[in-house]
């Protein structure tokens, strides 16, 4: 009996002993991992994730290249309602102009065929100035030109005198239609002359000067234009008055005045405008301008009608070759069909503000 209570004692001591070695090494063991754990990272969760930004290196890019609002050399200025509707940017003023200068000469001395020595020269200025905000626009154009030659053994002569001012207001009320509303001023800077019934003329020969006759025109109306090289203006109510400041040329009947001293001819009725151009080839373009007016008042039969065709070639940037043609008939001026046409070749320049937008830079692909 007495060594069962010896063997129990010896278990149950050494169950202790033992019993408390585990419970320290556990405690030691769960210390240990609460420490490895929290030096180890998170990698498991992303609710402390952060951007970072990479850097590109532009040094090896694709630049595309800029492009220009603004017409290429050699086109009438062709700012239009369709380009400014169009024109997305927060800008209020486009401004564009083109200057061309032609000169012309020739001499001749004991020339068998014959020839008189001459020399001449075509001044033309073409400047657009327009305004643009929301589906509103203004436009602002104006075109003057002056030209002459000089003969050996004749007076100076001009062979080119205009001077025509036009402004257009348009609010767009969608696809590519605007209501319209505009004012136009033509007239010329010097006096004109008939050579044909006065080889050498004074003064008191001309048949026309500056304001002797004005043309101005204003009207309401609406207009079509669905791209730039188009354009359709329809004006039911336009009154047209025509201006001849000149007491000789008023007491000769001109221009339609209907008795001796009469200075200004009021007319009211529909007016139709066209614009076309063409692109004939890479620098050869074409534009067309007809133009239509009947007068409500007076013979409604009798429609004025007036033609313009420029045919530009581009030699260059800087020279460029210009045909013109002229045909107009208005009956209350002279009962005929009234044609002009010139040709002559030099220099160009535009003026203006050009949109650069900043070029893209793309990243180069990776090739094999």
């Amino acid at each position: 009996m007495k060594k069962f209570w010896v063997y129990f004692l010896i278990f149950w001591g050494g169950n202790v002993f033992f019993g408390q070695i585990n419970d320290s090494k556990k405690i030691i063991d769960s210390l240990t991992a609460n420490s490895w754990r929290k030096s180890l990272p998170d990698i498991d969760s992303i609710t402390e994730a952060s951007l970072v930004g990479i850097k590109i290196k532009v040094k090896d890019t694709i630049i595309l290249k800029s492009t220009k609002v603004l017409p290429e050399l050699g086109y009438e200025v062709p700012i239009t309602p369709f380009q400014l509707i169009k024109y997305k940017e927060d800008k209020s003023w486009f401004f564009f102009g083109q200057n061309s200068l032609v000169f012309n000469q020739a001499s001749f001395s004991n020339w068998n065929s014959g020839g008189n020595n001459n020399i001449g020269s075509i001044a033309k200025v073409n400047y657009n100035l327009s305004f643009k905000k929301g589906k509103h626009f203004l436009e602002n154009n104006f075109q003057l030109g002056y030209g002459f030659v000089a003969n050996k053994g004749q007076t100076t002569r001009k062979t080119e005198d205009y001077i025509n001012i036009m402004s257009n207001y348009g609010y767009d009320i969608g696809r590519n239609y605007y209501l319209s509303a505009g004012l136009q001023f033509v007239s010329q800077f010097a006096p004109g002359y008939d050579f044909t019934a006065t080889p050498d003329p004074n003064y008191n020969d001309r048949i026309s000067k500056f304001l002797a006759p004005a043309f101005v025109n204003l009207g309401v109306g609406i207009s079509y234009n669905p791209s730039e090289n188009f354009q359709v203006i329809v004006r039911p109510i336009n009154g047209k008055f025509t201006i001849v400041n000149d007491p000789l040329l008023q007491k000769k009947g001109m221009f339609g005045l209907e008795k001796d001293g009469e200075s200004l001819r009021k007319e009211l009725g529909t007016m139709v405008n066209f614009l076309y151009r063409i692109k004939i080839y890479k620098d050869i373009n074409l534009v067309n301008k007809l133009n239509f007016f009947t007068n409500y008042l007076s013979h409604t039969e009798r429609v004025d009608i007036a033609y313009s065709g420029t045919l530009n070639l581009r030699l260059n940037k800087l020279i460029s070759t210009t045909i013109t043609g002229d045909v107009l008939y208005d009956h209350d001026q002279i009962a005929k069909l009234q044609v002009k046409q010139t040709l002559g070749i030099g220099f160009i320049y535009n003026i203006g503000i050009e949109e650069k937008p900043k070029p893209k830079k793309l990243i180069k692909p990776f090739a094999n």
